[in-house]
């Protein structure tokens, strides 16, 4: 099995690990670790969200949206200088990575774009 180039299992230093999905895998000891593991730990944590003007946005944050929004089903939207306390950072769809209750409207999704931080 000269064919296995992948590396030795951390835990037991096993020979014999395979993939599954994202994971490698020990049979020897059961051990998984990721397939490509991050510089120094935390490589999924490194993600930097700013907002409009490019300040640093973190979870709990309060924003102020820059421009008026059409919210689809409202009649009016979401106007500027509209305030939303306590958001949350996430891997949204299509650009949308603030993750928010907007008082009025309920919960949805925003861009980072499209808001200021305060």
């Amino acid at each position: 099995m000269t064919e296995n180039q992948l590396p030795p299992c951390p835990a037991c230093a096993g020979a014999y690990a395979y993939e599954m999905g994202a994971l490698l895998v020990c049979p020897e000891c059961g051990h998984e670790w990721p397939l490509a593991p991050g510089e120094s730990g935390g490589g999924s944590e490194e993600r930097v969200i700013k907002d409009a003007v490019g300040n640093v946005l973190a979870d709990g944050d309060t924003v102020t949206v820059v421009k008026g929004l059409k919210v689809k089903g409202s009649p009016s939207g979401i106007k500027a200088g509209t305030k939303v306390r306590n958001i949350r950072l996430v891997d949204g769809v299509d650009g949308h990575d603030i993750d928010c209750r907007i008082e009025g409207f309920g919960p949805m999704q925003l861009k980072s774009s499209v808001v200021r931080k305060v």
